[in-house]
């Protein structure tokens, strides 16, 4: 989008913003209640539907994912903007509160996308496209890898994280050793205390409480945490979407790069976006996405 468009653009994206209401809807799982924003286009239920994931701690409700929902109803394209349980029943849509203990894992988000492809369904819908921003793209990239249901026509992974490092991270921000951390928390797991909650921090959280098993979940071994070992295992067309200016994940285009064919796995660099694609860079985003999901 040229800067005299990008000026045009912007009055018109607030009046959009303004008249736009998506509706809530709410999904029973596993003794919780699942949340989620419903935008429904013309071509609903019969045109594919954006199944779309927010980033780490986050929710359904923040910039990017609100951004892009209003793109999408723009363009006729229906989405679903799902926000993760982490573990809460009926989660609102707000950062994750630092001092509620981290029982929540990685791998838990992969089975709520699920759960949520299977609500979708049995409201009709026959073509959904995953989509996922940040850690949401990575889970949203596990979850295609090991689940190709016929349903699902696409994947679009928006600044995927990678998992790389982690060790490296963690004791930048905290000033502490992974590996001691972790080797408790392997312990334990291992005795069947799982749940055992540790003083620790987590992610984004400093002086928190975490189990056992979520750290493991979110610092030990796990390939899967890597979005580049998980496309050679996705059947479906990838577009992945980076940011120049992403300092969240600034090493995406040389570790995906060799991995983009231009055929069955795309990459897309938006020149001056950052890891949140805000303001009108979210619309460069839904162009994008919007052209791949015509081309597949």
């Amino acid at each position: 989008m040229t800067p005299m468009l990008r000026a045009f653009a912007a009055p018109l994206a607030l009046l959009f913003s303004l008249s736009v209401q998506a509706e809530e809807v709410t999904l029973p799982y596993q003794g919780i209640t699942l949340r989620a924003e419903l935008e429904q286009a013309s071509g609903w239920p019969a045109e594919p539907v954006l199944l779309m994931t927010h980033g780490t701690l986050a929710h359904n409700h923040m910039d990017i994912m609100s951004s892009l929902q209003q793109a999408f109803k723009e363009r006729e394209i229906s989405s679903l903007a799902i926000n993760l349980s982490l573990g809460i029943d009926q989660r609102e849509s707000a950062m994750y509160d630092c001092a509620t203990p981290h029982r929540h894992r990685q791998e838990d988000a992969v089975a709520e996308i699920g759960a949520w492809l299977e609500w979708l369904k049995g409201q009709g819908v026959k073509q959904v496209v995953l989509l996922g921003h940040s850690r949401g793209g990575a889970q949203t990239a596990w979850f295609a890898a090991e689940h190709p249901d016929p349903a699902i026509r696409s994947v679009i992974l928006i600044a995927p994280a990678t998992g790389e490092n982690a060790a490296e991270e963690f004791a930048k921000r905290t000033g502490k050793p992974l590996a001691p951390l972790l080797a408790e928390a392997k312990e334990l797991v291992a005795a069947g205390h799982g749940d055992t909650l540790i003083n620790t921090s987590i992610l984004y959280c400093d002086d928190t409480r975490a189990t056992a098993a979520a750290l493991l979940s979110y610092y030990g071994d796990e390939p899967r945490r890597d979005t580049r070992n998980l496309l050679p295992s996705i059947q479906r067309p990838v577009l992945v979407i980076a940011g120049s200016e992403d300092t969240v994940v600034p090493e995406l285009q040389s570790r995906l790069g060799p991995l983009a064919d231009g055929t069955r796995v795309q990459l897309k660099v938006i020149e001056g976006a950052d890891h949140f694609f805000r303001d009108l860079y979210a619309e460069d985003v839904a162009d994008a996405a919007t052209q791949f999901m015509a081309a597949h």
